[in-house]
């Protein structure tokens, strides 16, 4: 037994090794795409029924086997449809800027990001008391181009009072989103897909807008309801817990971009060690 480990063992090259370690971070990213989507819910669904299936066929259970299989391969059929919205996101961030590569919020240094954050928290705490709706769209990795496109371009310093003069209405730009991309709040009267999924029926156009653009791309969007006064923040097609506070907001918006800044930090240290490190397996090799 040990011989043929061995014997197996020598016959390993680096490139083997280069082949694990590209597979391995292939599906690192997929986890990335899916994490925190009902795409993870459901894959975790299907493994649950692989293994129910695995052990109905080691115990001859053929008549559940054979139910358990059509159901599986019934799952693998309607799966681009089920995951239509992860696709998508996922296709358009391949597309547009790479997996590997992006001009997000992690260009924006920290001490930037919190003062960003800190002026979005106290906007929309300042729209919030005086039932102004706002809807603040923050560009991640996934382009947001078309969209910006269907405003207005301002391209100005991010400050409190800037949002809430904005979204005050009558103003010129109050109708729509603005769109902060790179530490700067590029553009104002920005239009928004609607989602087509089902929406609690209190929401109204503003909150079918966030989660459209959060169903379609990577951006977090803060939303003030005009008819409310309640904060909320959508990422994913889906919406947090409603806020009334500036703590509460500002808190939500640190969790939320920052670890989003983390992670794309973490995400180009680990892809300067992949290349790194095949580089040095190709050059040991030689």
């Amino acid at each position: 037994m040990l011989e043929r480990v061995y014997a197996l063992l020598r016959d390993v090259t680096y490139w083997d090794f280069i082949d694990v370690l590209l597979v391995s971070v292939f599906f690192y990213y997929i986890l990335l795409l899916i994490k925190g989507t009902r795409a993870l819910q459901i894959l975790q669904g299907i493994g649950a029924l692989l293994l129910l299936q695995g052990l109905a066929y080691i115990a001859r259970l053929q008549t559940l086997s054979y139910i358990l299989n059509g159901i599986l391969v019934s799952t693998l059929v309607a799966l681009p449809l089920v995951f239509q919205p992860e696709l998508r996101r996922a296709l358009t961030r391949l597309g547009q800027r790479g997996l590997i590569s992006s001009n997000g919020i992690s260009e924006i240094r920290q001490e930037e990001l919190k003062r960003i954050i800190d002026e979005i928290a106290l906007a929309a705490y300042n729209l919030s008391t005086t039932r102004f709706g706002a809807l603040i769209v923050l560009e991640q990795e996934t382009g947001l181009q078309e969209v910006v496109e269907t405003g207005q371009i301002v391209d100005g310093f991010i400050s409190a009072k800037l949002l809430q003069t904005i979204f005050r209405p009558k103003t010129p730009l109050h109708d729509g989103a603005v769109v902060i991309r790179d530490g700067r709040l590029l553009a104002g009267a920005c239009y928004l897909p609607l989602t087509d999924s089902v929406v609690d029926s209190r929401f109204g156009t503003r909150h079918r807008a966030a989660i459209g653009i959060t169903e379609q791309s990577d951006a977090i969007v803060v939303v003030v309801s005009e008819e409310t006064g309640e904060i909320r923040i959508a990422k994913d097609g889906a919406f947090s817990q409603p806020m009334i506070e500036e703590a509460q907001v500002r808190k939500a918006l640190a969790r939320e971009l920052m670890s989003e800044w983390n992670k794309e930090k973490h995400r180009r240290f680990t892809t300067f060690n992949l290349f790194r490190t095949i580089g040095d397996a190709i050059g040991g090799d030689d």
